[in-house]
């Protein structure tokens, strides 16, 4: 192997969007870039109040072009001559509408500052109605074509996005041509395609979001779309037939792009998949293993050998298919709507008076108010973390329902809501605190045991992301809960480094991921292990939990 192989992976998140350079030969990170979503950060086109979450496509070709090229300003000449391929993962299912041409049509003038236009991310859940809508018209055909999504369409998924904004927007309605997940639509502008049905769709978000299958010849056929909705009629025509592994190539980087970033033309682009999928590679996933991917919401994969899944299908999952973590293998994958958001929106609520009432300090001026509220908010779920480890653990604490932004899995269902109970004058923050996070704890024992309950078992546990790596309390707690060590990557980006590993994969360096996942793995750096006692307390709290979560259903 030429010891001078480098490849970059790109992980774009739901705040920002961060590039690495990643040495093939052993791992190792070269440079590293983040670049915070400008529009998103400023809080355009997003209404919390209506579940709506958008974020303009710009965003992401601003991120991607300066997270490359601050990159190889850092790794010098030698690096950036001997780049050999880009992958990139994003979140999902964040699809967007665009031309003929693949434009998102947030790009064109007429449609720069519409909503409908701009990709719609996948927590927004403005298509509850469609979602429901899809459940109930599946149950008229004879094939089951929710079977490998778990037997259950989200809110937070393809089709239902997509019908949403064709019924609520008119002139986006007659300009859509296709509909495109982000992670697709990545390559296919690296690449330099100029017709959308040169895009190469990655198995990854078809499979898992859009109901293609190999058992469907593809896509369900078009009448089960035109007798949803006519708005739908032929729709699948405009979209695609065949998909591909991230390991393979979506093409090589187009004369415009290589001048932009300042690489040659031969550079690989690999084709694209979503965020947890390709960081699951990056955390180096056994299978039977559960990687849990922690970070504003959590997606939880699970891989397989495809002859040891035949005849198996997981209810309530969101989707086992094919390749979709690695070639080969059956992925699967669930997860839960809210995990770090849950604890952001705590700490939201305990600095509003930060936010609001000091900034109108009359003893402080301006700058200084906005300095501390900074500060202190800053390190709100840090303090809380600290006192909440050290309250007795007792069967009779506050306890909560995780479900802030619906239910992911099991049985996805984005109309739920969260509850916290056994309120009383002696709670404060911190036992709060600890319920909420205790709630999603319980929300990831839950995964668990479904997968178990299906006759899937679960062997191990893989803990990735930024609250993986920054909350031993939480950790600890999620292992006192399962009742099962978990493994916390050395990796700071695993899914990012996944990416890289695909692009060395799709550039050839290696001839399988499997290979380019030993050789480039930094390993595990911690092992939380359950404690005895406080899991056998858990477990009794967690049928507390599954109680309260039936209650809610029932009355809602």
């Amino acid at each position: 192997m030429n010891k001078d192989n480098f490849v970059i992976g790109v992980d774009y998140g739901t705040d920002s969007v961060r590039s690495v350079i990643i040495d093939s030969a052993n791992g190792n990170e070269i440079a590293s870039s983040v670049f915070d979503y400008p529009r998103w950060k400023d809080g355009l086109y997003c209404d919390s109040t209506s579940n709506q979450f958008r974020q303009h496509p710009l965003d992401y070709i601003e991120g991607l072009q300066y997270t490359i090229k601050n990159c190889l300003s850092q790794s010098g000449k030698s690096v950036s001559g001997n780049i050999r391929a880009i992958s990139i993962d994003t979140t999902g299912s964040s699809p967007v509408a665009v031309d003929e041409k693949g434009t998102p049509l947030a790009l064109l003038d007429s449609f720069r500052d519409n909503p409908n236009a701009m990709f719609v991310l996948w927590k927004d859940h403005t298509s509850v109605k469609e979602a429901a809508e899809i459940n109930d018209h599946a149950k008229k055909f004879d094939i089951n074509y929710l079977q490998f999504v778990g037997g259950i369409y989200s809110s937070e998924w393809f089709w239902a996005k997509l019908l949403h904004i064709l019924r609520n927007d008119i002139s986006v309605r007659h300009a859509c041509y296709s509909w495109v997940e982000h992670c697709d639509w990545i390559p296919f502008l690296l690449t330099g395609r100029t017709h959308v049905s040169e895009m190469k769709r990655g198995v990854c978000a078809a499979g898992h979001k859009a109901l293609w299958a190999n058992d469907f010849g593809g896509l369900p056929p078009n009448d089960f779309f035109s007798s949803l909705d006519p708005l739908l009629n032929c729709f699948t025509s405009r979209l695609y037939t065949q998909t591909y592994t991230a390991d393979k190539a979506a093409g090589n980087l187009s004369k415009e792009w290589a001048n932009k970033l300042g690489l040659s033309t031969e550079v690989i682009i690999g084709v694209g998949a979503f965020d947890a999928h390709m960081g699951a590679v990056g955390g180096q996933i056994e299978p039977y293993h559960l990687s849990k991917v922690m970070g504003t919401s959590t997606c939880d994969m699970l891989v397989a050998p495809l002859d040891e899944m035949r005849g198996k299908l997981v209810r309530g999952i969101c989707g086992q298919v094919p390749g979709s973590v690695i070639p080969g293998m059956m992925g699967m994958e669930a997860g839960q709507s809210a995990f770090g958001d849950a604890y952001a929106w705590f700490r939201n609520i305990l600095s509003w008076p930060l936010q609001n009432v000091l900034m109108e300090s009359s003893i402080i001026n301006t700058d200084i108010a906005k300095k501390l509220a900074d500060e202190t908010t800053s390190k709100i779920i840090t303090k809380l973390s600290n006192k909440a480890a050290q309250l007795d653990l007792q069967e009779d604490n506050e306890l909560a329902i995780d479900w802030l932004n619906g239910r992911r899995t099991p049985d996805a269902d984005q109309s739920v809501t969260a509850a916290i109970t056994g309120l009383n004058l002696g709670s404060d923050a911190p036992s709060i605190f600890r319920a909420i996070a205790e709630s999603t704890c319980f929300g990831a024992k839950a995964i668990v045991d479904r997968f178990t309950d299906e006759g899937i078992p679960v062997k191990g546990l893989i803990g990735l992301g930024g609250v993986a790596k920054k909350s031993p309390f939480i950790m600890q707690m999620m292992a006192d809960v399962m009742n099962m060590p978990i493994r916390i990557h050395k990796s700071e980006q695993t899914c990012a480094l996944g990416a890289a590993m695909f692009a060395a994969s799709a550039a050839g360096i290696y001839d399988k991921v499997e290979n380019a996942m030993e050789a480039m793995g930094q390993g595990f750096d911690k092992t939380y292990i359950p404690s005895e006692t406080n899991s056998y307390a858990y477990s009794k709290r967690y049928e507390k939990y599954k109680r309260l979560g039936k209650f809610i259903i029932n009355n809602e």
